[in-house]
């Protein structure tokens, strides 16, 4: 078939692992066109203007930086695979982030992109367990995370071989499951690996603009490819015949054909494009089902409240952490609290505070991100919404400064000039995941296999994490499942 309408990959969704898997196909001569329903590319790594400021989504940090000329990376091959050279980016390491627990953060570990800083951390701070973390850190670097085989494994299980603290435990956990879980009170040890490496065994950096250099980058890179884009265009159905996906119903009621198809909007998701509509052949229960059905898309989201201020963070006492994790309670709980959020633990963010050299973010930057429930916010009449969102707002910043430096009231007060805050409600509505859930479904589908012979999934739910993780999910996948393939002669799958 060689209509306008039929493409050789039509990729459903233009976040990261969508862009990257359209790239690294369109640089091998497919004929491949991104369908978005947003207006904005970067999906949940986005950005979004008000008052004629742009804000990043998702966005504390990339993860997996690693200075030039080191090998055997993630960050290296997702440049060499989709030919991006490292100066695109043009990343600025953090200065340093903290873990902080106790109820005015009195247990600290300090980390930066030198893994050594946190094993004198730990050495000095937890004598009794220096080995066995040096014992867990040969583990994870032993482990394939590439694999897509194998059972899940309980990293709680695997970290307790090696350590017998528990606070130590939790203070480890507590980045990684912020910066990546999508299950409740423990994570695969996959993703465990995953996380590890990704955030203490290489590091933390930022472009300088943000988010946007990033997908600016991307766009650059599909478009010199030759790929297509559609945006404002979603998907509204798969229609399947004969166990694949033989047609793609876009919003607009058109029609359009592909040989493959790549989904990056998560597995649930994915689902519930294949159920809509009058397809005749479904599985009719969850157990026949090869995708999480809906109600397993993930419980885990999050209020994040941001406020810019007239002055840098270290103007206020607020300039040596770049991010800081934190935790009030005895125990860590990471899992969906009952209330509309859960002020316990979070994740505070100083995007001015990464190594800019001479430059400076125009205006100070505070970002506070905290567990939330879907639920608690999903049907609030509007006006009702909108206070609890700035009651939330306002809670938040007192969360976050029993971990700061202590600034007055009134300073802080003066140097605010703007605020806003997101929540469960607005990532559904911007990026159509289920229930808010950022980091989608608790299992996760690492092959890539529907039930469909020709559609694959990407992203979230493919099991790759944090930004780096997402592009490199789109790559492996596009070469898993129609690169490598047809290079063998096999033809499409």
């Amino acid at each position: 078939m060689s209509s306008p309408s039929h493409y050789d990959v039509a990729i459903i969704g233009a976040g990261m692992s969508g862009l990257a898997a359209g790239i690294r196909l369109a640089h091998f001569g497919r004929r491949v066109c991104i369908f978005e329903r947003h207006y904005a590319p970067g999906g949940l790594n986005s950005f979004y203007a008000i008052g004629g400021r742009k804000f990043d989504v998702g966005l504390h940090a990339l993860t997996n930086f690693v200075p030039a000329g080191v090998k055997g990376t993630a960050l290296g091959k997702l440049l060499r695979q989709l030919r991006i050279e490292r100066e695109e980016f043009a990343l600025c390491p953090q200065k340093q982030s903290r873990i902080a627990f106790g109820s005015q953060g009195g247990a600290t570990l300090r980390f930066t992109n030198d893994f050594a800083v946190l094993e004198a951390e730990i050495a000095a701070r937890f004598p009794g367990q220096i080995d066995g973390f040096h014992r867990l850190t040969e583990e994870v670097k032993a482990h394939d995370a590439m694999s897509f085989a194998g059972a899940a494994i309980s990293a709680r299980a695997v970290v307790r071989r090696h350590l017998g603290d528990r606070l130590l435990e939790d203070m480890l956990f507590c980045p990684l499951m912020y910066y990546g879980s999508a299950q409740e009170h423990d994570v695969d040890f996959t993703q465990f690996a995953i996380m590890f490496r990704a955030v203490f065994l290489e590091g933390l950096a930022r472009p300088f603009e943000g988010v946007r250099a990033i997908i600016r980058v991307l766009l650059e890179k599909y478009r010199a490819a030759g790929g297509e884009r559609r945006m404002n265009c979603g998907v509204a159905r798969i229609v399947e015949r004969g166990g694949r996906a033989a047609a793609l119903l876009l919003d607009n009621s058109e029609e359009i054909t592909a040989s493959h198809v790549i989904s990056s909007i998560g597995a649930a998701e994915t689902q519930e494009l294949c159920r809509a509509g009058s397809n005749p052949v479904l599985p009719e229960t969850a157990a026949d089902w090869p995708i999480v059905p809906p109600a397993g898309s993930g419980r885990l989201t999050f209020i994040e409240s941001i406020r810019v201020l007239k002055m840098q963070p270290r103007e206020l006492g607020w300039g040596d952490d770049t991010i800081v994790f934190f935790n009030d309670s005895e125990r860590f709980e990471y899992a969906e609290p009952a209330a509309q959020a859960d002020l316990r633990s979070g994740v505070i963010c100083f995007p001015n505070n990464f190594e800019f050299g001479p430059r400076e973010l125009p205006e100070g930057l505070l970002r506070i991100t905290c567990l939330a429930n879907y639920d608690q916010w999903a049907g609030l009449p509007e006006e009702r919404y909108r206070a609890d969102k700035l009651a939330w707002l306002d809670a938040s910043i007192c969360a976050a400064r029993r971990f700061l430096p202590e600034v007055a009231d009134e300073a802080l007060a003066a140097g605010t000039v703007a605020t806003d805050i997101f929540t469960p409600r607005t990532i559904t509505r911007y990026t159509g995941h289920l229930r808010g859930s950022i980091y989608g479904a608790p299992e996760k589908i690492r092959d890539g296999h529907t039930h469909l012979q020709n559609l694959y999934l990407c992203g979230t739910d493919q099991g790759l994490l944090g930004i780096i993780g997402a592009m490199l999910s789109g790559i492996s996948m596009a070469n898993l499942h129609i690169l490598q393939p047809e290079v063998r002669g096999r033809g499409p799958s």
